[in-house]
């Protein structure tokens, strides 16, 4: 998990402006605890459950747990180098939260580039620490059950808050859709022409990905992903994907919801956890039991070729 932390730190990057109220660590960092709680400073070896947002200079945010809607989860290690995040967090407890700002020259020493696009002195954490669970002197095997308890009722939380939030969301949108007997909402945004796909066949899809909060998480298309202000990889090539139906290669929600288009037909797709990522989800964009939504157009379908070399057939095995 503490990849994940590094990942979020290093893929949006940003500090906003220093003024009053905050004490030097090392490392260069700078602190402020808003809120400091009772109760033990975490640490090494404890597991923590915090969310956190970060911003630029400019105090413009460029990533948050809330947008995902979930928060992060780790095992707190000990600090690799003095100034690092690990070394912040172990300054609070369970219910704190703080402003941490980490100086982006002690990060990245002498010799080692920043990332494209890093600007400015600082990064910094808006950080609301929201469970912990001292490892102390229990064995690994009794810690493991309650970080799992923890986990197991978190989840049931989310799960059971799914269908209120898939509702909200129509009502937001306005969208009346239809529900199939799996449970996937669909509304056709534009009529197609001919035939629909069948299993077997090679569906040609421009697809656009959200979480029903409006977080974009991926795209087809690029200047989708532009006006979701996403890092451009320049290894990615935006093209439509093709996706063979009915095989099991996607989600279930896109194996259904394909069967119902035609070629040229647009329509949003509503998936709720179900017919999604389920119960794991697909970190770090989708959390367990996290309905989503696509607004999707098939481009185009492909039939099998008839004359394609068969794939040999093994031997029965006796």
């Amino acid at each position: 998990m503490r990849k994940n932390l590094m990942f979020i730190a290093l893929a949006t990057i940003g500090l906003a402006s220093c003024k009053g109220g905050f004490k030097k660590g090392d490392g260069g960092m700078l602190y402020n605890i808003h809120v400091d709680k009772p109760g033990t400073n975490l640490q090494a070896g404890d597991f923590i459950s915090l969310n956190l947002t970060l911003k630029n200079e400019a105090d413009s945010v460029l990533g948050s747990t809330y947008d995902l809607g979930h928060p992060i989860n780790n095992i707190m290690q000990k600090p690799q180098a003095k100034g690092d995040i690990s070394a912040a967090f172990l300054m609070l407890s369970e219910g704190d939260s703080a402003t941490i700002k980490l100086s982006i020259d002690t990060m990245f020493k002498k010799g080692t580039p920043r990332p494209p696009g890093m600007k400015g002195k600082y990064i910094i954490y808006e950080v609301k620490v929201e469970k912990v669970i001292p490892k102390g002197t229990q064995t690994d095997a009794v810690f493991q059950a309650k970080v799992a308890d923890y986990f197991k009722v978190q989840a049931e939380a989310v799960k059971k808050a799914e269908p209120a939030k898939i509702e909200k969301f129509l009502a937001e949108k306005s969208l009346k859709p239809t529900k199939t007997a799996s449970g996937l909402l669909y509304v056709i945004t534009k009529t197609g022409s001919g035939a629909t796909p069948v299993n077997g066949d090679t569906a040609v899809v421009n697809y656009t990905g959200k979480l029903l909060n409006g977080k974009f998480f991926d795209s087809s298309l690029k200047e989708e992903a532009v006006k979701a202000k996403q890092p451009m990889d320049p290894r990615r090539t935006f093209a439509p994907i093709r996706i063979a139906v009915g095989e099991g290669k996607v989600i279930k929600g896109w194996d259904e919801g394909l069967l119902l288009l035609n070629k040229g037909a647009k329509a949003t797709f509503v998936i709720p956890s179900s017919l999604g990522w389920g119960e794991q989800g697909f970190p770090p964009a989708i959390g367990p039991y996290t309905p989503v939504w696509f607004e999707v157009e098939l481009v185009d379908i492909v039939k099998p070729n008839p004359n394609a070399p068969k794939p040999p057939v093994m031997p029965a095995v006796k």
